[in-house]
C-alpha cells in the first residue's frame, strides 16, 4: 500500500566467524615462517585453511515486516538478538545477504555515539554536515539550527571539535540533529541510555511529537516501560528471527514470558552489563522456611535472595532490587544503601537476603532487574527473575484485595473527625 514506508521480505545477514586455535609460545621466527607457509598454502589452494576455522553465524534469518507512516515501532529482544543487525541494514550501513528491504523516505539513524559526526570537525560544522548527508539545502539547516542548538544544549561549546566532548554532549548533540532535521523516518538504538534521566525524558517527548506529525519512528531499548509508552507497536527478536508482532503490551509479555521457558541459569546468560568484578549467579523469593516460591500471596513474608560470586573483595557494595509491572512500569525498588546497610564482602560467593515482612504486591505478573553497584556497575541483569502474585488479606482484615492488578499496596490508618 502506498503509506507502506519500510518492507522487508526474506531479510538475512551471515557474518563469517573466525576460531582460532590456541598455540604455544613461538619465537618471531617461527611466526614468520609459518605466515609465509600458510600464505604460500592458500595462494596455491584458496580453500586452505577454511575448513574448522571460520563459521557462518546468521545475525538475521527470514525476516519480513512491514512499517507504515506514522507508526512509532519497538524493537526488543536479548543481546545477540539481531536487533542492531536489522537497523544497520535499515540505516543503510550494511547491506542484507538475503532478501531486500524497501524504504520510502529520508532516513536518520541514531545507532551509536557519535554516529555520523566527524571528530575533527566543530559541533557547528557538524550539525551542517549532517544536514547535507540527509540532502538538505544550507538554508534549510539555518532554519533549524538554532532549535538543534538549544534542544541539545551545547551552544557554549558549538565550536569545539567534538572529539572534545562528553558522551553525554555527544549524544545530545546527534539525537538533537537526528529529530530536528525532518527525516521521514527516525530510527534510535539504545544509545540514549548514555544521556541523563532529564534528557532521555526529553527526547522521548520529540520522538512522540515526530510520531504524531506522521513521520515513523523505530526505537530499539532494553527499558519495557519506555517502549510500552512510546509505541504502540513492537517487534520481538530471538537468534536473528522475527517470534511475536503486534500490539506493545502483547508483544512485551511474550518477551517477558519466554524468560521462564528459557530455562537458563541466571549465571550463565549473556545478556548483562557491567565490569565483571561479580556476576549475579541467581535471585528467588524465600518463604518463612527458606524454600524457594515462585507463586506469591499479598501480605506473606518472604526474602528476596541475590546469590553472587565476586572476583574482588566488594567495599561497600549496593545491591539492586527493582520490581516492575508486566507492562514495565517501575512498581518498587530495593536497596541496602536506603537503609544504610553498607558491609563490605570478601572476594568468593555468597548471597544477599532483603526481607519483606507484608509483600506490598497487588495480583499479577512482575519482573525483577537485579545489579551490583559500588561507583560503578559491577553487574546488572534485566529480567533476572519473573514472579507472580495471587490476592491475599495484606490488610489483615479478612477482606481479600480484590480488583487490583500489578499495583504496590500502602499500608494504611484511617481516622475521621465528624463536627
Amino acid at each position: 500500500m502506498s503509506n507502506t514506508v519500510i518492507k522487508a521480505e526474506g531479510l538475512g545477514k551471515s557474518y563469517l566467524i573466525g576460531h582460532q586455535q590456541r598455540e604455544p609460545y613461538l619465537a618471531l621466527r617461527e611466526v614468520m615462517t609459518n605466515g609465509i607457509r600458510q600464505w604460500w598454502s592458500r595462494l596455491r589452494n584458496p580453500q586452505y585453511g577454511s575448513h574448522g576455522e571460520l563459521e557462518e553465524f546468521w545475525a538475521l534469518k527470514e525476516v519480513d515486516f512491514e512499517i507504515k507512516q506514522g507508526d512509532r515501532v519497538g524493537i526488543i529482544g536479548r543481546n545477540g538478538a539481531g536487533k542492531s543487525t536489522l537497523l544497520k541494514i535499515l540505516s543503510r550501513i550494511t547491506e542484507p545477504t538475503t532478501g531486500r528491504i524497501k524504504i520510502k523516505g529520508r532516513v536518520a539513524s541514531l545507532l551509536e555515539v557519535g554516529t555520523g559526526f566527524h571528530p575533527e570537525l566543530t559541533g557547528r560544522e557538524n550539525i551542517f554536515l549532517n544536514g547535507a548527508i540527509l540532502g538538505m539545502s544550507r538554508a534549510e539547516i539555518k532554519k533549524k539550527f538554532d532549535e538543534i542548538v538549544d534542544f541539545a544544549e551545547v551552544e557554549k561549546f558549538l565550536d569545539t571539535p567534538v572529539k572534545r566532548y562528553s558522551s553525554g554532549m555527544y549524544v545530545r548533540l546527534a539525537f538533537a540533529v537526528a529529530a530536528h532535521l525532518e527525516p521521514e523516518i527516525l530510527i534510535v538504538d539504545e544509545v540514549l541510555a548514555v544521556g541523563d534521566a532529564q534528557f532521555q525524558k526529553k527526547c522521548l517527548g520529540k520522538m512522540e511529537e515526530v510520531g504524531k506529525q506522521g513521520r515513523t519512528v523505530l526505537f530499539v531499548s532494553h527499558n519495557m516501560a519506555t517502549i510500552s509508552a512510546l509505541c504502540s507497536r513492537s517487534i520481538l527478536l530471538a537468534n536473528g528471527n522475527i517470534v511475536a508482532e503486534g500490539r506493545s503490551k502483547d508483544v512485551i509479555e511474550s518477551y517477558l514470558l519466554s524468560f521462564n521457558e528459557a530455562n537458563i541459569c541466571l549465571s550463565e546468560r549473556k545478556d548483562r552489563s557491567g565490569n565483571g568484578e561479580a556476576k549475579i549467579c541467581d535471585v528467588y523469593f524465600a518463604d518463612t522456611n527458606g524454600n524457594r516460591v515462585e507463586m506469591l500471596t499479598s501480605g506473606s513474608q518472604y526474602d528476596i535472595v541475590m546469590k553472587y560470586r565476586a572476583q574482588v573483595p566488594l567495599v561497600a557494595p549496593c545491591f539492586k532490587i527493582s520490581v516492575y509491572s508486566s507492562a514495565g512500569q517501575l512498581i518498587a525498588h530495593m536497596n541496602n544503601w536506603l537503609c544504610n546497610y553498607m558491609p563490605s564482602l570478601p572476594k568468593g560467593k555468597g548471597e544477599v537476603r532483603c526481607h519483606i515482612d507484608a509483600l506490598p504486591f497487588a495480583f499479577g505478573s512482575y519482573r525483577v532487574n537485579a545489579s551490583i553497584n559500588t561507583d560503578e556497575t559491577l553487574d546488572h541483569v534485566d529480567c533476572a527473575l519473573v514472579f507472580k502474585v495471587e490476592n491475599g488479606d495484606y490488610y489483615g482484615t479478612g477482606r481479600v484485595i480484590d480488583g487490583l492488578k500489578e499495583v504496590c499496596l500502602v499500608k494504611q490508618d484511617w481516622k475521621m473527625d465528624i463536627n
